[in-house]
């Protein structure tokens, strides 16, 4: 059953013409992999509907009233944010669309043969998250037989020799300036792409980073994932909250909720 999961698809289809809804659900029919869960007329609908039913993929018309798919997109915590395919028939929009890391990009009218090879770019996609996300149960697996936390033992699955010196803050570029912010006034960092989004009081800086070395810079013993996207400043969660659907959620003290999933929920525990 998990095989075929991994081969599939959960789309949700966003356009705010309806004809165009309903000639793009129908295409999609004839892909095997694809499995239309909801089709929406607007972005707040969209944005309902991506939190509820946490899809895989969005098809994303660019321009729509009221708020257009690049806005939508920023509203959007990275934790869930699902691979996007732009749909529209502006190809002006293109160079944004990128910038947030869309998978593909499409011109309407779509073709049948770029249809197919945008479904396939986001299977791929799909496929090289769960070889990360398998990494990461492994490294619960060890956590709960060794007894050494996750950074131990991240560590050691890593092997790259290297030794890290954790920063006492961030170099952050904006444009021609550099922006230095202090790694403990840091609330959390989320990803979106190759970028990191670093909160901080309120205010959102923008790093072109990975995960992986950003976190090489913070010390486990303040700053831990608690979703493969997200980390968190363990000094400023006030309060875990379970959920009837098995999530936890962390309240900090900036305000900002954060989902946690329940394997990070194991990993983090001991540090509360």
């Amino acid at each position: 059953m998990k095989d075929n999961d991994s081969q599939l698809l959960r789309a949700i289809i966003v356009d705010d013409e309806e004809l165009a809804r309903q000639g793009l659900e129908m295409r999609l029919q004839n892909f095997e992999r694809v499995q239309v869960v909801q089709s929406c007329a607007n972005a707040k609908q969209a944005l309902a509907a991506i939190a509820e039913l946490e899809p895989d993929l969005v098809f994303l018309d660019i321009q729509m009233p009221g708020k257009t798919g690049l806005e939508m997109i920023r509203e959007i915590q990275a934790d869930i944010l699902p691979m996007i395919i732009f749909v529209t028939a502006y190809d002006s929009f293109a160079v944004d669309a990128f910038k947030i890391h869309a998978i593909d990009y499409l011109l309407k009218p779509v073709e049948n043969e770029r249809l197919a090879e945008a479904i396939e770019k986001a299977l791929q996609h799909k496929s090289q998250l769960g070889a990360v996300n398998e990494k990461q149960r492994l490294l619960n697996l060890l956590v709960s037989l060794t007894g050494k936390s996750p950074a131990a033992i991240g560590e050691l699955m890593d092997a790259q020799g290297e030794s890290s010196e954790h920063a006492d803050r961030l170099a952050i570029k904006d444009g021609s300036s550099i922006t230095f912010v202090p790694i403990k006034d840091i609330d959390w960092v989320d990803a979106a792409g190759d970028y990191m989004c670093v909160h901080v009081a309120g205010t959102t800086h923008i790093m072109r980073t990975t995960m992986k070395e950003l976190e090489s810079k913070l010390d486990p013993s303040i700053f831990q994932r608690v979703h493969r996207s997200t980390i968190v400043n363990l000094r400023r969660v006030e309060k875990v909250s379970s959920h009837i659907n098995g999530e936890f959620h962390l309240t900090l003290s900036c305000g900002s909720s954060l989902k946690m999933s329940r394997s990070y929920k194991e990993k983090v525990k001991h540090f509360f």
